[in-house]
């Protein structure tokens, strides 16, 4: 192995702490598809479209600012969509505003997926995230998050109350 003292090697409290990070983030999404495919028949992407469309002014979206909420390309968002308009739970179509984009728009069937989904998503995502912490420790990983997040890439994802219809 490469000396501690190289800049390219992670001394052992830097690797502790990625390996802690890379885990979780291994681990979290996986749990989080697994509740939700077995409670409700939806991933944890395609309940977060839905969700973010049902917060949206006239549950709407464009599907590239819904990309941009999920960080995800178009066409696997495309793929998805697709998958929830099967289901009856959205549907795209022309923006009359602007043909050359998309809008995607949630169902009433699909507002009915998320009202069933969230309270069994909420109950996990508090067991596995929101109770093992304090109060402080909360703030501390929503500002570690929010700092990681901005190294990663300039522009903001979602957050509640961002949604907007175009």
């Amino acid at each position: 192995m490469s000396d501690p003292s190289d800049p390219a090697v992670l001394d052992s409290g830097e690797l502790e702490t990625w390996a802690s990070l890379a885990t979780l983030l291994e681990w979290l999404p996986a749990a989080l598809d697994a509740q939700l495919l077995s409670d409700s028949q939806v991933t944890h992407f395609e309940y977060g479209i839905l969700y973010a469309l049902a917060s949206a002014p006239e549950r709407t979206l464009r599907m590239s600012v819904l990309a941009g909420y999920a960080n995800s390309s178009l066409s696997r968002l495309s793929r998805a969509a697709a998958r929830l308009e099967k289901r009856g739970w959205m549907h795209r179509t022309p923006d009359p505003a602007d043909g050359r984009f998309t809008l995607a728009i949630i169902t009433d069937a699909g507002l009915a997926k998320v009202d069933q989904a969230s309270p069994g998503h909420v109950s996990t995502v508090r067991r596995l995230v929101i109770d093992p912490l304090t109060t402080s420790q909360m703030k501390q990983l929503k500002e570690i998050s929010r700092r990681i997040l901005g190294a990663v890439r300039e522009e903001e994802g979602w957050r509640p109350g961002t949604a907007a219809s175009r």
